[in-house]
Formats: structure tokens, C-alpha cells, sequence
């Protein structure tokens, strides 16, 4: 069962057609044989955002990252104008088609390259099809400021059991970071006021709707809103999200009100969309357990081992790419199902398990270890009566671990802003190193609550080996907008700066025992500063906060 992870959500049809046969395929391909596209020319099929990420943590750009071959597209749309391509995976190298006519599939199954074929779903498509581009949103920045004396109301309650406030008060709420969000729709965000700080800041990147024949995002569902509130809302005195600053990308995935393993491939194609266009985290507040829409594709809980469901599959590869992917663990505490949902027993992610303000867990909240023995849920935060904003721009408490799993994700992307040093695992692996049961994990919490503040100060520190004998100081630092370098040598002072990807930001050189610089126009995070004076040379780091 597809589960939107918020309880005591009444849904209703509207006017879906199901049924139980299958016109939907999974299409296995064997290889990308004479592909037009090249590991060497990355830029065709990566943004730079993207590049820049692999580039910064040696992450290999392989055969694997290559679109999937259009030729096979081709030759499995000659059969027939009514087949449509629904979603392609280059992880897994497959095409998923609506092919309403089952007399071709032997043909398509016979093609070269095809290794088999898989049902999905049963999906009635007649309707027009519309023009599925990703939507750029994003204005010219008009940026404002409430940190000077920022009050988060009754949300301090989803902050103080990480103390990411405490990060918050360093500088780090997720400038610079971006984060893709995966949902079934987000009515009326764009329309309520709470949220137009975002598109006022240019802070939504984007859309895009892997699922036909819906209009915007913005309609269809109200899951998306409530959940990106709890990351992205700046309302001071009510409910600050744990990613004010970050930037936002909304895809979605999940088919409203609807049961179909054809989700996961769509979850598939979304995680491979954040990682094209560089995302930094994704949230994904969905899972997959049954499908009563569509029994043929159901697994069971011991299918749960990271390796089984397509979903499972893309969520590991996205976290070894360089991605921090947070997945609600799921509200399966109380049903027979009981143990965590897909894709939330992938390997290299942060699965979500929810609690009470009070650390006490949720009755609903769905339990471990993975079915080959990993523990799950990775950690555990606020999901039960968790503030955030609904489709009608109210501010309210709800519950479900839909909830918990943003408040890590925003937290998680303050966190990577703050140490940038860390890959997208070694980043997931402090945050569950810094969670109060690390040592002692259990089927409920995990490895319990992290200490999103701790784990900032346990490896902000002791980065680098500085020279026993030192020639210059730099202060103050942190920074938050000048800083001057003082020489205790008489010789000129060159200095160039770098950010935390090696980028070379400028250089200024002084005949002068001191040299001040200005980073007021830099973003907050971590710098290198290369200081050259005659034959001596020191690397300090630098914090602006």
C-alpha cells in the first residue's frame, strides 16, 4: 500500500478508472550499446550544479549516469502510436510504457536489448496528455531578513529536541542548499501568504509532474504543502522550518488517491531528476508496502532489504552520489504490517521514525530492522503533533511520520552547509553517530535522536593540521563580515581564498604587516585561506557565520 504518511487523512476518488489488469510495463533493457551520449561530455545530461558535486567529492560520472538508449525507446513505440512513455530510469536501465494493446507485448519482449517486462499498474490514459517540462519558478531574489530577533513560537518544540536552533544561532539554515521534495501535490502553496518569502527570495528552483494528465503541482493534493512547511516557513512567532534559507525543487512522484507499483517508478525517476539538477537533499515522504489498486505488484515486509524494490534501488544509489536522502519511516506501528515501508530500508539513507515532543515514540510510527537485519529506522524525531502549515494557510499541529522526515531533512541540510567537507554518507553517518542511541540501537528509534548542534561542533574542529610554528593570525573569526590577517614578518603577504570545493574565490597581496579582506557578499560556510609571506605558507580556515 502507497501511504501518504499523515494520519487520519480522508480521501476520495476523483475519477480515476482502475482495474486490476495490467496495461503498464516495467521494461528491463540489457545495455546501452551505442549510446549518443559519453561519460566525457557530462554537461549533456548533468547540470553543473551537478558536475561541480561529483567533481568536488571524486564521485565517478559513469556508464550508469547515460539516459537510457533512445534507439530501444524507438523501436518499442513502432508498434503502436498509443504506447506512451511513462518514465525511464538510467540506474536501472528501464523504460516504464502504457501499451493498452497487450497483442504487442511478445514483439517488445522479442526486441534486442529487451531482457523482460514487468506490470505496474492499470491506468486509464485516454485523457490529453500535457506538456511535462520542468518549470522554472524562480524571480529575481528580494531577500529579508528575520534573524535578528527571530521568535519559532510553538516550533521551537520540533527544534529543541535537536538543538538545531542552537545551529540555526551559528548562521546555518540552509543557504546555498537545495532540496528536491517529492509528493502527491502541493495545493495552494503558491498562493498562500505564509510562503511568498519563499518565491519573493527566489527560493523555489522549480517543478515538475511525473504523473499525466494533472495540472500544476500546486493542485491535487495538500500532502506536499504541509510537509515542505515544516523545512521552508518563515513565520516568526509561529512556525520557523528547519530549512528557512535552503531552496526548494517539488516533484511529483505519487499518484493522488491511487495504489499502483507503477509510484515507485516514478519515485525512480524523481531521484534521478534531483540528482541531475545537483540537489544537496532530497525528503520523501511516501512509502510502499501493498498495492490494493493493483495486488499483482505487492511485496512483503521481508522484501524490505534495500535491494528488492526499485525505489530501495534508486534511494541507495542517490545517497552514494552525493545526496542526503530522508524517508519517512512510515505509520505502520499499529497495522500487521508493522515494519518499515519502501523506500525507507535503502542502504545509504536517513529513515524517520516519529516521537512526541517528548521523545516518546509514536504508537504509528513503523519499527525494524530491515528484513536482512539492518537497523531501521536510521533515527528518530518530531512527528506526533507537529506544527505545520495546511492547504488553507492554517497553522496547526498534525501527526505521522510525514512529519518527522522534513524536520531532519531541513535539519540535515543546515547541517551539510555548516560542513561541507563531509561526502553525502559521511554527512548521514554523523548524524546518526550524534543520535543518543548509537551505541545501544533499537527497532523503535533507531539510533535514536540526533544532536544536530553536537555533531556541528564535533567535526567542525580538528579539520586540518595546522604548522606547529605559526606566522599568521586571522581575526576575527569567525567572520561575519571583515577579516584581517596579521604578519609577524616584514615581507609581502599574499592571500588567496578558496571555498570548501577548492574554488578559487580571488587573491589580494600587501606590502602592510596586515591585510583586510570583506566577505560580506560571501554565503555563510567554511573557507580556506592560502597565506604566502616570502618562503612560509599557512592554510587557515575560515567560518563566516
Amino acid at each position: 500500500m502507497k501511504k501518504l504518511f499523515i494520519l487520519g487523512l480522508v480521501l476520495s476518488a476523483i475519477g480515476w478508472s482502475w482495474a486490476q489488469d495490467a496495461n503498464c510495463y516495467r521494461v528491463y533493457l540489457s545495455n546501452k550499446n551505442n549510446s549518443p551520449f559519453s561519460t566525457d561530455r557530462p554537461e549533456e545530461f548533468l547540470s553543473q550544479r551537478a558536475i561541480a558535486k561529483r567533481t568536488r567529492f571524486n564521485i565517478p560520472i559513469t556508464i550508469q549516469d547515460l539516459p537510457v538508449n533512445q534507439s530501444y525507446i524507438n523501436q518499442i513505440k513502432a508498434f503502436d502510436p498509443n504506447i506512451r512513455v511513462l518514465a525511464t530510469s538510467k540506474w536501472l536501465n528501464t523504460v516504464v510504457i502504457y501499451c493498452p494493446n497487450p497483442a504487442h507485448l511478445p514483439g517488445i519482449q522479442n526486441l534486442g536489448g529487451v531482457q523482460y517486462l514487468v506490470p505496474v499498474a492499470n491506468w486509464d490514459l485516454n485523457a490529453p496528455a500535457k506538456e511535462n517540462q520542468p518549470q522554472d519558478e524562480t524571480p529575481e531574489q528580494n531577500n529579508v531578513n528575520l534573524w535578528d530577533d527571530v521568535d519559532y513560537g510553538n516550533s521551537i518544540d520540533q527544534f529543541a529536541v535537536h538543538r538545531g536552533d542552537l545551529l540555526h544561532n551559528e548562521g546555518f539554515r540552509g543557504e546555498g542548499m537545495l532540496i528536491a521534495v517529492f509528493d502527491a501535490g502541493w495545493n495552494n502553496f503558491d498562493v498562500i501568504p505564509h510562503f511568498q518569502p519563499l518565491f519573493n527570495n527566489g527560493q523555489i528552483w522549480g517543478t515538475y509532474d511525473f504523473v499525466p494528465n494533472l495540472p500544476s503541482v500546486y493542485t491535487g493534493h495538500s500532502h506536499g504543502t504541509s510537509v515542505t512547511s515544516i523545512m521552508a516557513s518563515q513565520i516568526d512567532g509561529e512556525l520557523i522550518g528547519t530549512a528557512p534559507e535552503a531552496n526548494y525543487f517539488f516533484i511529483r512522484s505519487e499518484i493522488p488517491y491511487a495504489e499502483q507499483l507503477i509510484e515507485e517508478d516514478f519515485w525512480v525517476a524523481a531521484a534521478e531528476m534531483a540528482d541531475s539538477i545537483g540537489a544537496d537533499v532530497i525528503n520523501s515522504s511516501l512509502g510502499y508496502t501493498t498495492f490494493p489498486d493493483f495486488p499483482q505488484g505487492d511485496l512483503t515486509s521481508q522484501d524490505n532489504d534495500g535491494v528488492t524494490g526499485v525505489s530501495s534501488q534508486a534511494a541507495t544509489i542517490a545517497g552514494q552520489k552525493g545526496i542526503v536522502v530522508v524517508i519517512s519511516a512510515g505509520n505502520e506501528g499499529w497495522s500487521e504490517w508493522g515494519f518499515i515501508s519502501r523506500p525507507a530500508d535503502a542502504i545509504d539513507v536517513l529513515s524517520v521514525g516519529a516521537m512526541s515532543k517528548d521523545s516518546v515514540i509514536a504508537p504509528f510510527s513503523s519499527y525494524g530492522p530491515s528484513a536482512d537485519g539492518r537497523v531501521k529506522p536510521d533515527i528518530t524525531s518530531v512527528g506526533w503533533d507537529t506544527w505545520h502549515v495546511t492547504e488553507y494557510g492554517d497553522i496547526m499541529q498534525g501527526n505521522g511520520t510525514s512529519f518527522s522526515g522534513p524536520v531532519i531533512a531541513g535539519l540535515s541540510a543546515c547541517l551539510w552547509q555548516a560542513l561541507p567537507h563531509l561526502s553525502s554518507t559521511e554527512l548521514m553517518q554523523v548524524v546518526r553517530e550524534a543520535s543518543h542511541l548509537y551505541n545501544n540501537p533499537n527497532i523503535n528509534f533507531g539510533y535514536g535522536i540526533p544532536d544536530f548542534y553536537q555533531a556541528y561542533l564535533d567535526n567542525s574542529v580538528s579539520i586540518f593540521t595546522y604548522p606547529q610554528q605559526t606566522f599568521v593570525s586571522a581575526y576575527p573569526n569567525p567572520v561575519a563580515d571583515q577579516i584581517t590577517f596579521y604578519s609577524s614578518l616584514e615581507e609581502e603577504m599574499s592571500i588567496t581564498l578558496f571555498d570548501f570545493t577548492g574554488r578559487n574565490l580571488g587573491s589580494w597581496n600587501s606590502q602592510d604587516p596586515s591585510l583586510s579582506i570583506s566577505l560580506a557578499d560571501f554565503p555563510l560556510g567554511i573557507y580556506l585561506a592560502r597565506v604566502t609571506i616570502g618562503n612560509h605558507t599557512e592554510i587557515i580556515k575560515l567560518i563566516k557565520r
